[in-house]
């Protein structure tokens, strides 16, 4: 804007200095011309440039935002791990060598005469479905995975649709201020106009301009928060586009329509992802329990081995095979701690569940009648207050105008009208900035 701005008051002084030139050739006549056509030219790139809604926002911000990529990782980490939790035990393959010699007997030295080599293959067996519970640990592990990305996505949402609504918010202002501007610069050409016929006295008039640095001011700063606003969004959606071609479009205003309380609630409690992740935590609890009580059972181990050697029983027997079985005796330890000590975790996460409930009912809670409030206060202003300070600061300078006020009153008027209107936009934004919240705390969008 303060680029097309300059532009514009570059070309009105060129053109001026080509029709006070006397002299001027055709060819300083042609960039005049080209600057007149430059010109009308800026304010249509200007317009032609994209605009995102807030869907388009939102599904750019799930495409790019590294945060969300890097929790979508931790998905694929944990479902890695499954394929580790359902991996049978591998068999153990085991090469034996007895019978070498290892002194002279009677003279006799043959060290590798009676050596016999017996390769044996052993494998252990895991009872009570170890197996398959470290599987459904591992599943019930990734399921919580995906409920915590979901979460995290709630709240990063929550702060996009923040910064969303300070870029709108921002507009508004900067929109505000230069309205007020305006206004206050046809104020000063009407004054102006009296000051010259002698109606009005060059103190007011001076003070009259002096009042115009305030707008400045204002509209300055508007200027600067709306850049910052759009700085905020653009590192959200890593975005490197530069804040003066970046551009959001939304409905800066209110709805007076609320849904009740308790539906609100109803869709928290069945939609809050953080609130299944703690139902999710109580199910792993038991499920781990389940694979410590099946742990402290005991795992035979199965082992084969062939040899080539007669057996002391058969002198004709030159290829033997024989097997065993290894049970382990738990008599000292079952697992008993870690029976006791999971058992126990069940009860804490079920706790925690009952916590997270009573948090979201609070958050819901808060929202709401943050909501609440922000409409009651808007809706005078909508109905009432906004029309009545406008009324009064037209009334005021009208009468300032024909001597009726002095120009302490029409100040006043002016200001107070300004307060109505920023408050009125600040109460706006609180209420998106509720609506924002409304939507964290339930889970999904259910406000506008």
């Amino acid at each position: 804007m303060h680029l097309i701005s300059a532009t514009l008051q570059f070309v009105s002084r060129f053109i001026e200095t080509v029709k006070s030139t006397e002299a001027a050739t055709p060819r300083l006549r042609r960039r005049a011309r080209n600057a007149i056509l430059a010109a009308g030219l800026l304010p249509a790139a200007a317009s032609a440039q994209t605009a995102y809604t807030w869907e388009q926002i939102v599904q750019k911000f799930k495409a790019t935002n590294p945060t969300m990529k890097a929790n979508q990782l931790n998905i694929d980490e944990s479902r890695a791990a499954e394929i580790t939790a359902y991996l049978r035990p591998n068999p153990d393959f085991g090469i034996a060598a007895d019978g070498t010699q290892l002194t002279r007997y009677e003279g006799v030295w043959r060290p590798f005469a009676g050596t016999q080599i017996s390769p044996s293959f052993s494998y252990l067996h895991e009872r009570d479905h170890k197996r398959e519970l470290r599987r459904d640990q591992a599943r019930e592990s990734t399921a919580i995975a995906e409920s915590s990305y979901e979460d995290a996505a709630r709240g990063l949402l929550f702060n996009l649709q923040t910064a969303f609504v300070n870029v709108l918010q921002a507009k508004a202002f900067l929109e505000n201020a230069r309205l007020n501007l305006t206004y206050w610069d046809h104020e000063l050409e009407v004054d102006r106009k009296r000051l010259e016929a002698g109606d009005l006295a060059p103190i007011d008039v001076a003070r009259l301009e002096l009042q115009r640095v305030q707008f400045e001011s204002d509209y300055e700063t508007a200027y600067v928060n709306l850049r910052t606003a759009k700085i905020q969004i653009l590192m959200l959606l890593n975005d490197r586009t530069p804040v003066d071609k970046f551009e959001v479009t939304g409905r800066y205003d209110f709805s007076e329509e609320l849904r009740p309380l308790e539906e609100y609630r109803n869709t928290a409690i069945a939609t809050r992802p953080d609130l299944k992740v703690a139902a999710q935590n109580v199910d792993l609890a038991k499920i781990t329990y389940q694979l410590t009580v099946a742990n402290g059972s005991t795992d035979p181990t199965y082992s084969v081995w062939w040899t080539h050697n007669p057996s002391f029983n058969n002198p004709y027997d030159y290829n033997t095979i024989g097997a065993s079985i290894s049970i382990p005796l738990r008599i000292f330890d079952r697992n008993q701690g870690e029976k006791a000590r999971t058992q126990v975790d069940i009860a804490r996460n079920d706790r925690l569940r009952d916590a997270a409930e009573a948090q979201v009912f609070n958050d819901v809670d808060t929202a709401y009648w943050t909501l609440v409030q922000n409409v009651n206060l808007l809706k005078p202003y909508k109905a009432k207050y906004l029309k009545m300070a406008a009324d009064v600061r037209d009334k005021v300078e009208f009468s300032y105008h024909n001597g009726g006020n002095s120009l302490l009153d029409y100040l006043d008027a002016e200001k107070s009208y300004r307060d109505v209107r920023l408050a009125y936009l600040n109460l706006i934004g609180s209420y998106l900035t509720a609506a924002a919240q409304m939507n964290m705390a339930v889970g999904r969008a259910v406000v506008e």
